[in-house]
């Protein structure tokens, strides 16, 4: 069958590649909403790496990874990747795919949870930087937490964590999102921490199949707004100072929550709570992220080659309605979703 579409874009939030994109990539961040000594703290997380983000290269491998999965299936397209806030932009790519003939553009971030920033505002920006003047037209696919292999693949990276220690407290993470982001997740609202729930349950249901049966909590890492806005507490170092007041020796840590190693990962848990367990005494340990495991791009690229080929249906309402994960800031036009 032919696809339907004449590419596919992975969309990602974006990172610098070197210390001379940091200040520029900091401000498309923040937009104006960020405290500036949150960004002048952050910008000192990035000098920590040399000023490069894993997360490019990652979401570059994860791009190649998917369109050798197509074309195994016969389905011979390009796999681009195009970022919110640092190059290769949306904008420009869309651009370059319009020049080379394609009329319709299926985008998938590498998002799996229903919430306004994960989802929506892709949407959003994708809009914007449609080309004037040609006839593109983009679809984005809707978050896909029910993807099997976001469970099956964080069971085998944790059975082998819990072989190596046998008694530690599992902790998972996710990105931190503003309380109300958070209540108007989903077409009907609480989605985001209700599928995070849903996958760890999961996740801890197949663990027990397997004899293993630790304690676990969810924790919030990464919080960026305002001290004066509420988001999704606890956060993993307070955790992480309870557990050690509770006599706990050792935590494995999941960041569950993201599927590939955003600066978020590499240096609010690999530095910053490894160093916080540290100086506490407790022994910690971090699984990988799910997105290079070869489980996983399998089966994302079966979701994937479902819309190219029409298996999948068109969202009308669903999850990619109008008001699902609507903006806090006002309504703005977004491209199609579609719905797994």
């Amino acid at each position: 069958m032919s696809p339907a579409f004449d590419a596919v874009v992975v969309l990602g939030f974006g990172g610098p590649e070197s210390m001379d994109e940091v200040p520029d990539f900091l401000r498309r961040v923040s937009g104006g909403h960020i405290p500036q000594e949150r960004l002048d703290e952050v910008a000192g997380h990035y000098a920590h790496f040399g000023g490069v983000s894993p997360v490019n290269a990652q979401h570059r491998a994860l791009a190649r990874a998917l369109e050798q999965r197509l074309g195994a299936r016969g389905l011979a397209l390009p796999v681009v990747t195009a970022n919110r806030h640092s190059a290769p932009l949306m904008a420009p790519v869309l651009a370059q795919l319009a020049e080379q003939g394609a009329r319709r553009v299926l985008a998938l971030a590498a998002a799996p949870f229903s919430s306004y920033s994960g989802c929506r505002a892709y949407r959003e920006e994708l809009f914007t930087a449609l080309p004037r003047g040609r006839t593109l037209g983009v679809v984005k696919i809707g978050c896909y937490p029910q993807l099997g292999a976001l469970a099956s693949c964080q069971v085998e990276l944790l059975e082998q964590a819990f072989r190596e220690a046998p008694d530690a407290h599992l902790v998972f993470t996710t990105h931190s999102i503003p309380t109300a982001m958070a209540a108007s997740s989903g077409p009907h609202g609480g989605a985001y921490v209700a599928q995070h729930r849903r996958l760890i349950d999961t996740v801890m249901a197949a663990l027990a199949d397997r004899g293993l049966a630790p304690s676990w909590e969810l924790a919030y890492q990464s919080r960026s707004g305002s001290p004066r806005t509420p988001w999704l507490e606890p956060d993993i170092n307070d955790v992480l100072h309870r557990l050690a007041r509770q006599g706990v020796r050792h935590v494995v840590c999941s960041p569950i929550g993201f599927l590939t190693d955003h600066m978020e990962v590499v240096w609010d848990l690999d530095t910053e709570a490894s160093a916080t367990a540290g100086n506490l005494g407790l022994g910690f340990t971090r699984v990988a992220t799910v997105g290079a495991q070869p489980a996983f791009l399998d089966e994302l690229a079966r979701l994937v080659a479902g819309f190219l080929t029409g298996e999948a249906r068109t969202c009308s309402g669903g999850w990619c309605g109008a008001g699902c994960c609507p903006n806090p800031r006002g309504s703005r036009p977004a491209v199609e979703g579609v719905t797994p």
